[in-house]
């Protein structure tokens, strides 16, 4: 007549749920992408991107401050130039928009937090790709490289603690790590774009880094259908000296955060993506969801599938909520 087992008792109550909960969120697991862009005098909001902004380099400052007092574990930079060519020359430019922001955060947070650095042209190139064309209009692998690598000695010399290579170039990270070791920045850590997608979640960012792109990047980004390339992909990237492995976008590729989880040697990185974050903000805005819970939930299930760190644009907020919460409660309070 009655169950022989009965796991709802380990639910009764919020203590005993927090005493038996699996998985937790911290601040600290959490990275914050942030875009400065040159051409604006003040904040101005994503419009695909609800809550998420172009900063000045002021804004930039208050807004990193901000997240490290919340505890956030970590910035990735985005810059928005005003100046594109066809080489993405801007990217290496020590005046470039980028690598001043890397210098302001430098100074104005230096090691409380993590600085990272995204490391690809398509911010800079007036194509939109992630490398440079050769006659024929595709991407050359072998030019790209040669200029991730000063890209890469740019933003080391700004200040950045992590360099995160996404432009999904064969051999990215051993071409940077030699530039990098030859120029005496051992220290400089790489974050490793290894399981990148061609992922249709990624169109907001489009609006983000004001993208000059026309068509797509599924001659370098990966197959949403394939699995086993990402496995692939990750083996490569730690032969050539990655320090951390990522895969993109992350709550919609969580099968691969475990396929990569139970085989990485070193941290794996999921990065919760733009149309990710879009998604949850328009059914949040129209009552469909209630956004604080949803958005915990999600982080917890990429936490969950094995990921040591999550690059989310809620990072901030999140952060705030789970310092005020109890741990592995669900209790997340009202949408916002």
């Amino acid at each position: 007549m009655y169950p022989a087992v009965r796991p709802r008792r380990l639910r009764r109550n919020a203590a005993l749920r927090r005493l038996v909960s699996e998985t937790d969120v911290r601040p600290r697991h959490l990275v914050l992408p942030m875009f400065v862009h040159e051409g604006v005098s003040e904040p101005v909001e994503i419009p695909s991107m609800p809550g998420v902004l172009h900063h000045t380099r002021d804004s930039l400052r208050r807004a990193a401050v901000d997240a490290v007092r919340a505890g956030v574990g970590g910035l990735m930079l985005f810059g928005v130039p005003t100046r594109r060519d066809a080489s993405g020359s801007a990217a290496a430019d020590p005046e470039g928009v980028l690598n001043v922001a890397l210098r302001d955060l430098a100074s104005e947070v230096g090691d409380e937090t993590v600085l990272m650095a995204d490391t690809c042209l398509d911010e800079f190139t007036d194509h939109g790709h992630c490398g440079v064309l050769d006659d024929a209009g595709n991407v050359d692998n072998d030019r790209t490289l040669r200029l991730y690598g000063e890209m890469a000695l740019a933003q080391a010399e700004a200040g950045a603690h992590v360099l995160g290579p996404s432009g999904m170039m064969d051999g990215q990270i051993g071409a940077i790590r030699e530039s990098l070791d030859a120029a005496g920045f051992h220290e400089t850590s790489l974050f490793a774009y290894s399981a990148k997608y061609s992922s249709a979640f990624f169109g907001p960012f489009r609006d983000a880094v004001d993208s000059q792109l026309s068509g797509d990047r599924k001659t370098y980004q990966q197959d949403p259908a394939n699995g086993r390339e990402a496995r692939r992909e990750v083996e490569l990237d730690l032969a050539e000296g990655a320090d951390m492995v990522m895969i993109k976008p992350g709550t919609s590729y969580l099968d691969l955060v475990r396929q990569t989880a139970e085989t990485s040697p070193v941290p794996v990185g999921a990065y919760q993506v733009s149309g990710e974050y879009s998604m949850v903000e328009a059914a949040a805005e129209r009552g469909w969801l209630d956004r604080q819970r949803t958005v915990l939930e999600m982080l917890t299930s990429v936490r969950r599938a094995g990921a040591d760190i999550v690059l989310t644009y809620w990072a901030t907020q999140a952060a705030r909520w789970l310092r005020d919460e109890p741990a592995g409660d669900e209790s997340a309070g009202d949408a916002s």
